[in-house]
């Protein structure tokens, strides 16, 4: 576990450095060509002390190379450059790279006059760190018989890139900073600020509200201790748990089971049904060891009785981010709670340095209720999510498309109807029932958004839910299409592999292989932005669609035994032998995953992931 705090400790900083390193520099060139044919020749040359990965790694490794083209391809990417093979520490398994310089080689199917284009996504590591995936990306004209030098995907003007790995942590961060606004508001938060500034004002000696050098620098170093809980809380999950088990933990069906509950109780505590606190004691010892102690310890020891009395309303909006941070990488739970810790202790640093502030602010009552309640219809809401990924993994059939949107439909009518005072709870007090403009607009939202998701009960696809609301497959009625929701390409699609192979063999027609899972958020957005759209759905009628669920819990009819990675393992579900066959043939593990096979097999293309651009799917989507 000390080997894999000091690689994320080092993998960190990379993300946050200003010069853009570049061990691995690629070249395209056009080799052999034909009437019909091209040869396309890939050149990576590779710094001293770098490498770069394998087309073919194992789950839970680092990111494998990827080649994308323009074209049909005919046959897989091959190279000459000798296969290194080596036992990483770090990622606990047998992994296969290349050094110095690899040339790689692929025929496609394109005209004389076609110009070819694509992409290559890749890893660079060395002994002591690795860098964040990158794509690098390339055109070649008719006339392109040199080599030429591609430019990375989304390069500015300055060289640097912002891989689909790098947004996703970008996104996950910025959930963090949400997150983290969202806490100070809490009511276990707010009254711990008067005693943050007490004990600031105590150090540096100045009851009187005289901020001094010493309280600014405390205050800092108080903010500091905050933001160092929490990312080494990220850190401390990702290296027990691992990428892999990471990336199954937001899947796992009994998991979301657990969040869902945990939500629903918050939610329950929120609305005023009961309190929920962490023991008195916790707390007590640690501000007691803050007063006992000087220097920066006692500053730590003061951040974390900010964390613990703060859990019960911090709590529920930390686990919903690990659990969307948890399917991204090694580094998403450690920058999520970067996030989250710079937005909670920005506040609380400035009250240290400035307490004058502390006067101005409003006083927790009524509008802190408000807030609490708000929050608790957002986690009830947030919860079906939850719920509905563990109905779909084992087939329960209680929480369809229909009645998901109905609950939402009625949960943020009801929170629309609480904004403008026609609902109290418990603990609201008489202000309640009068409304302010705020509450308006807010109210306004909530219930314009009610109605926006109705025509969803008759199978509108609802593009703004879509990451949450379960899949159209599950709508049993949809206006215009009797009561399916199976496109018209029906009679050519199966989620069994053997008996979609077996179909598109006997009716000579490609096939477009989908892995898939009821709990992946990026495979609702890309049916919902993508796969509906109508010019793709024509080409997807010339194909046989196999999409194949991974997270499927369905019991096999017989246990299957297969050897990964020198290990015997026995796979028990549907989503067990699915998932491997994608491990094992195809050499990855995240999903939405995208394959075009022959109608005897064979792979056509290469792999397109989660990218909502329809023009870059149809460009891929050629046969």
């Amino acid at each position: 576990m000390k080997r894999k705090l000091t690689y994320l400790l080092l993998l960190l900083p990379l993300l946050l450095q200003a010069q853009i390193l570049t061990p691995i520099r690629w070249e395209a060139a056009l080799g052999a060509r034909t009437d019909s044919t091209a040869e396309v020749v890939l050149t990576a040359t590779i710094d001293e002390g770098w490498h770069l990965y394998t087309q073919e790694l194992a789950e839970g490794g680092p990111v494998a190379t990827q080649f994308r083209y323009n074209r049909p391809v005919l046959g897989l990417t091959t190279t000459d450059a000798e296969v290194h093979s080596d036992y990483d520490d770090n990622f606990e398994m047998e992994l296969t790279y290349y050094e110095t310089k690899a040339v790689f080689h692929q025929l496609l199917r394109a005209e004389k006059a076609d110009e070819i284009a694509g992409s290559v996504t890749f890893m660079a590591c060395n002994d002591q760190q690795c860098l964040a995936p990158d794509t690098w990306e390339y055109t070649i004209g008719e006339s392109s018989a040199n080599a030429i030098s591609g430019t990375p995907e989304n390069a500015d003007e300055t060289g640097s890139s912002l891989s689909s790995d790098e947004s996703s942590l970008l996104w996950i961060f910025l959930m963090g900073l949400l997150g983290g606004l969202l806490a100070v508001f809490t009511p276990c938060v707010w009254p711990i600020i008067p005693m943050t500034v007490s004990f600031f004002l105590k150090r540096s000696g100045a009851e009187k509200g005289q901020t001094t050098k010493q309280g600014i620098r405390d205050a800092l170093l108080y903010g500091l201790a905050i933001i160092i809980i929490y990312v080494g809380l990220g850190l401390l999950i990702t290296a027990i748990f691992g990428a892999s088990a990471l990336n199954a933990l937001s899947t796992n069906a009994v998991v979301n089971l657990i969040f869902f509950a945990l939500l629903v109780l918050f939610a329950a505590s929120f609305f005023g049904a009961f309190e929920l606190t962490l023991p008195a004691s916790w707390s007590s010892k640690m501000d007691s060891k803050a007063s006992a102690t000087g220097g920066f310890l006692s500053i730590l020891f003061m951040a974390f009785t900010l964390v613990i009395v703060s859990f019960s309303c911090t709590g529920p909006i930390i686990g919903t981010l690990l659990v969307e941070a948890a399917g991204k990488s090694y580094l998403a739970p450690a920058i999520g709670m970067l996030g989250f810790a710079i937005a909670l202790a920005l506040p609380f640093s400035l009250f240290a340095m400035f307490p004058g502030v502390l006067k101005k602010l409003p006083k927790s009552g009524g509008w802190m209720n408000r807030f609490k309640v708000t929050l608790a219809f957002l986690e009830l809401a947030l919860s079906l999510k939850f719920l509905s990924v563990a109905d779909l993994a084992y087939g329960w059939h209680i929480l369809d498309r229909e009645v998901f949107i109905s609950l939402w439909i009625v949960i943020f009518a009801l929170l629309g109807l609480y904004l403008l005072g026609l609902i109290a709870f418990p603990h609201d007090d008489d202000s309640n029932r009068r409304t302010s403009v705020t509450r308006l607009f807010l109210a306004i939202i909530s219930l314009a958004f009610a109605m926006y998701m109705v025509p969803g009960l008759w199978g509108a696809p609802l593009r703004a839910i879509s990451a949450f609301a379960p899949p159209m497959s599950t709508q049993d009625w949809v206006l215009g299409q009797g009561t399916s929701a199976v496109s018209s390409a029906a009679e050519a699609r199966f989620d069994d592999m053997e008996k979609g192979l077996a179909y598109a063999e006997a009716h000579n027609m490609p096939v477009f292989l989908d892995f898939n899972g009821y709990g992946c958020v990026n495979c609702r957005k890309m049916e919902a932005a993508v796969l509906s759209k109508p010019a793709v759905e024509a080409h997807l009628k010339n194909y046989v669609i196999i999409s194949l669920i991974v997270d499927d819990k369905t019991k096999l009819d017989a246990p299957l035994t297969v050897v990964e990675n020198g290990k015997e393992r026995t796979l028990k579900t549907i989503g067990d032998k699915w998932s491997y066959i994608q491990r094992s043939e195809y050499g990855a593990n995240a999903q939405p995953y995208y394959i075009q096979l022959s109608s005897t097999g064979e792979r056509l293309s290469d792999s397109y992931s989660y990218d909502e651009n329809v023009e870059k799917f149809l460009d891929w989507l050629i046969y």
